[in-house]
């Protein structure tokens, strides 16, 4: 990841921890599970597990919650000293070994975790086959990755109606009120994922696409929405222009008990580092 890429999530995630939460945490999958609790069971068996880009920290703490987490050693590293500040606050986490580094340069021994998890954050990083090298590196052989990956709008929802009301403005905001390109486009699809994880050793992914409903009342219909990184440079008075027109679209969808129907699809992605 460039420095300006860097440079630009530190900054916005100093003026907006926790903001992925936010956004995120009330969203259930069909079959209740939110996208965090989804990754949780998807490392259950693991007992050293390292969190990629861990935020304010509420994946830590379900995996350090319960039966299941008592015992297991658990890291987190990211970018954002805002965030991790949360994340030492949260039960269960205190004693996480908390960093704030780079993926590319993990600042562990080879082969100490057999688990490792992202939520919504490796899909940021560029240097994708040297974050794919380290984590294979750093999990022991047989050792588990499961990430979310953000899938775009699902369809007919009123994010899908916020995407298309924002790109317009972001196409036509001047080249400093732009944010940088992130992320690999490969890690967008299966083939492209194991393209890059495969040399690195890992077997071929398991890949599902999940609806995620994050339908609820207005006020947090835009917590959702308007935690987009695309807002962060434009100016107020067209973010609250953009946020008057999304919530009288909004509000002619409105279901008889008032919430907005809303939903975006993530992309689940397992893969077991190869020599067990």
């Amino acid at each position: 990841m460039t420095m300006v890429q860097e440079d630009f999530l530190r900054a916005f995630h100093a003026a907006h921890p926790a903001v992925t939460v936010r956004s995120m945490a009330h969203g259930r999958a069909e079959d209740g599970r939110s996208s965090y609790e989804i990754l949780r069971d998807r490392v259950a068996q693991c007992r050293r597990l390292l969190d990629l880009g861990c935020g304010d920290g509420l994946l830590l703490e379900l995996l350090a919650a319960g039966e299941a987490g008592a015992g297991r050693a658990l890291a987190g590293i990211d970018l954002s000293a805002e965030e991790l500040r949360l994340a030492r606050a949260r039960p269960g986490v205190a004693g996480a070994d908390l960093r704030v580094v780079r993926a590319q340069q993990l600042p562990f021994q080879d082969g100490w975790f057999d688990g490792c998890v992202s939520h919504m954050a490796l899909m940021l990083m560029s240097d994708a086959d040297q974050v794919a090298a380290e984590l294979a590196r750093v999990l022991e052989p047989g050792g588990t990755l499961a990430v979310v990956l953000g899938g775009g709008p699902a369809g007919g929802e009123a994010y899908e109606r916020f995407v298309q009301l924002l790109k317009p403005l972001f196409r036509a905001a001047p080249a400093e009120q732009q944010i940088p390109s992130f992320g690999d486009r490969r890690l967008r699809s299966r083939e492209g994922f194991d393209e890059v994880f495969r040399p690195a050793g890992f077997r071929p992914a398991r890949w599902e696409t999940v609806r995620i409903d994050l339908s609820g009342p207005p006020e947090r219909i835009w917590r959702t929405v308007g935690g987009f990184y695309d807002l962060a440079p434009l100016d107020a008075a067209v973010v609250a222009d953009l946020r008057a027109r999304f919530e009288a679209e909004a509000a002619t969808t409105a279901l008889p008990d008032g919430r907005i129907p809303c939903a975006m699809n993530v992309r689940v992605a397992t893969a077991v580092r190869e020599g067990s």
